[in-house]
Formats: structure tokens, sequence, C-alpha cells
């Protein structure tokens, strides 16, 4: 099997013990994410687009030992021939699933297991590891580790919203970093010529299949947002009546205020100055970015503000040029931060980081896509329906996972992501 139309080649000089060293700093980093909780906490699951911590765990380490270590391990026996029923995720080709809705009733096999499992795995990737890579091998190793950061990011934002169901609202934990609430400058929006631009990945490094082929983009002009919204400016339309005007709203989206009664973020508190975090309840930082909002609501938000939101293509011109730099997981904030903004210096804001940035773009497949033939080749091309896309990466990813062509997706109801705004407006 081919794996060049699903991963770019591997972008990395490591050698194999370097390789290895990274691979297992990667696994840790999961399992360090999963200290601060008890076995109950790791068990339980809030809804049935979250998963358990215990399934994240385990769903992360049977995707080495399927697609890596029993394909090229030499006698390699699985830690529990079962495990594959239990925790393959979407991977039609690779037999039977558990339901994902019902992934918090695995009350077996225990934590335990779990971290058994993960131990043998990880033991045999290192035995591999010490041995030269073929290319093949090495662009599914890059895969498997990028998916990983994807279920770090997954674990916080399960884990926060499952605290967000008891009464008492624990704190994820108590000994995090409390941003600052900075002056918020005015919004500035800046213009963009109209003209012929490239998108999608170019060059050596890694990227997901749905990020490629690169191609050709008629760039409107238009102008974009210098930040992201912030908490307080969202605040002026939730008091403006934005949860009860009809005419903000997509017919989708007004649907939904009504059948799920929403009146303000996920997490926030009905005053509209506190909300939840995993530092537990805390006050609102006005200046930082809104979060925790759906497709509609960053839609009807942009309304309101006389905006919209910028498309993928609009998105990815602006970022193409600005460093992967900001608010990450080892930040240790695991919130989204006020940016220390200068009036005299005109510039972009945070692009990377601290929220995950609606677009007004549906996730379809680029011109030329196809996806790889095999389990592989269901990773992304598979969901190209009835979602939007997201750019940028939010406080809980990992610099490491992100680019300018990167391309999240969800459903336009999701509001467990940390996800935001920025506006864009078009030039008349």
């Amino acid at each position: 099997m081919t794996l060049s139309t699903a991963v770019r080649s591997p972008s990395s000089s490591l050698r194999a013990p370097d390789l290895a060293a990274y691979t297992m700093q990667v696994r840790g980093l999961t399992q360090a994410l999963a200290e601060p909780l008890s076995p109950e906490d790791c068990g339980a699951q809030s809804m049935p687009d979250a998963s358990p911590v215990k399934w994240h765990l385990a769903h992360t380490t049977w995707f080495f030992e399927t697609f890596l270590l029993r394909r090229y391990v030499r006698d390699y026996r699985e830690f529990d021939p079962q495990f594959g029923l239990l925790f393959n995720s979407y991977y039609e080709s690779l037999g039977a699933r558990h339901p994902r809705p019902a992934r918090g009733l695995l009350t077996r096999p225990s934590l335990s297991e779990v971290l058994a499992y993960r131990a043998q795995v990880d033991t045999a990737l290192g035995e591999w590891l010490s041995g030269g890579l073929d290319d093949d091998a090495r662009a599914l190793l890059e895969l498997g580790l990028h998916h990983e950061r994807q279920h770090q990011e997954l674990l916080l934002t399960d884990v926060k919203h499952l605290l967000f169901q008891n009464p008492l609202q624990p704190a994820y934990r108590t000994d995090l970093k409390t941003p600052q609430n900075r002056p918020l400058q005015p919004m500035r929006f800046h213009e963009v010529a109209e003209g012929l631009i490239e998108i999608g990945h170019a060059g050596a490094g890694f990227s997901f299949d749905n990020e490629t082929p690169r191609h050709t983009q008629l760039l409107q002009a238009h102008r974009i947002a210098d930040r992201p919204v912030s908490n307080a400016e969202y605040r002026e339309f939730i008091r403006d009546d934005g949860y009860r005007r009809a005419d903000f709203w997509l017919s989708d989206g007004w649907a939904q205020v009504q059948s799920r009664g929403w009146q303000q973020p996920l997490y926030w508190h009905d005053d509209l100055q506190a909300s939840f975090s995993l530092g537990g309840t805390q006050a609102l930082i006005d200046s930082a970015p809104v979060s925790h909002i759906s497709f509609y609501e960053a839609d009807a938000y942009a309304r309101w503000a006389g905006a919209r939101l910028p498309t993928e293509v609009e998105w990815e011109a602006s970022a193409n040029d600005l460093p992967v730099s900001g608010n990450f997981v080892d930040e240790d904030f695991l919130q989204p931060t006020a940016h220390a903004q200068t009036q005299d210096i005109p510039r972009l804001h945070q692009f990377f980081g601290d929220v995950w940035e609606w677009t007004g773009s549906a996730y379809l497949p680029y011109p030329g896509f196809r996806a790889a033939a095999g389990a592989v080749g269901e990773y992304n091309g598979k969901f190209m329906s009835n979602q939007m896309v997201l750019r940028g990466g939010s406080c809980v990813s990992h610099a490491d996972h992100l680019r300018a062509s990167y391309r999240n997706f969800f459903y336009p109801d999701a509001r467990w992501q940390f996800s935001g705004i920025r506006l864009a407006q078009d030039v008349s």
C-alpha cells in the first residue's frame, strides 16, 4: 500500500535514536495529561461527541499497534486481539467497532490494563525505532504522532466538558497559570488586494491529505481583522439581544438556539462575568478571545457586527507569512489569553493558538484530491460533508502540530472545542 497521498514525505532529519526519543516524548505527554485525573474521571463520557480519557489512551496505542507494529515487527504479539473491537474509531475496513456514544460503558479493560497496553506498545516501538525505517514506515510513524497530537487536544476538551457536568465544577488542575486581562485596542481591519494565490501544503514538511493538492485560487479583495473577537465584545452582542433576534441567524442556527436554549457561549455563567475553565470557575478575561462557540454563533455575531467570517482561502493567505507562535498547550494556561497589543505597530495577532477560528468555508476536498487506498485513506476524506473548516489551533494544541495549511473541521453546532471568531469584510 502506498501512503504518498495520505501523508507527505517525512520532513524530519532526526536519526533513529532522536526519532525514538521524540516518539516517546509525544507518547509521554498524553499520559502526563491524564495524570491529574482519577480512574473514575478517566472512564466517564459526558456526551456522544466526547470520549473517555481511558479510550483516548487506548485508541492512540491501538493506532501504533495496528498500523505499525503489526505490519513491520516480525512475530509481534498483540496485547489483546479484542482491543480492535473496543478501540478502533471509524476505520470500516478494519472491522467491527464498539459504538462511539457507548464508549463510557467500557468499564473493562481497567485503566491499569490500558496503561499496561501503552507500556507494551511503547517498548515495542522503541525497539523497532532503534533500526532504520523506510520512507513508508517513517511516513506512517509521523502520521501516528500527529494523530496522537490531535487526541491530546481532544482529551483536554473532553475532560473540560466532563468536569463541567459535575455540579461542583471541579478543576482539572489547580496549578494552571492565570491569564492577565490586558488593555484591548480597537479592532482594525487589514485590506488585502484581489489576486491569484496558491493554497494548500507544499514542500517536504508533514501534512494531512486534506491539505493537498496545492492549487491556485482567486482571492477576492477583502479586509481581515487584526485579532479575534474578545469576550467583552461578544458580551455586547448578548446584551443587544443577539440570542433573541432571528434576523442575525442562519435558519439551522436559530433552530439550535430555540431547541437547546443557547443564551451565551458554552461554560459562561448566566451573569456573563465568569466561566468554567480547566482551572475551575474563573472571572472572564474581557480582552481574551471568546471561545466555545459554534459556527452558528460565530456567523450570527459577524452579521451583528456588520461583517462576515473569512473564507479559508482568505485565512490561509493572511497566515502564510506568520510564524506559528502563540499560546499553546505547553504555555500551561489551557485557556485563551489576551495579547499584548500596541497601537503604533499594525500587525495581525493570534492567528495560531488560543482559539480555533471558524471560517465561512464548508469542509470539502481540494481540486484533484484523492483519498489513499486502504484504512489510512479513511482518515479525512470520508468526512467531507456537512462540516465547516476551522483554522489556526488553540490553547490546547501543540505548536509542532500546526501550520498555515492545516484544516480542522467540525459540525456547525459544535461548541466544546476552543473555537472562536475572526471577522472579515468585503471590499465594495
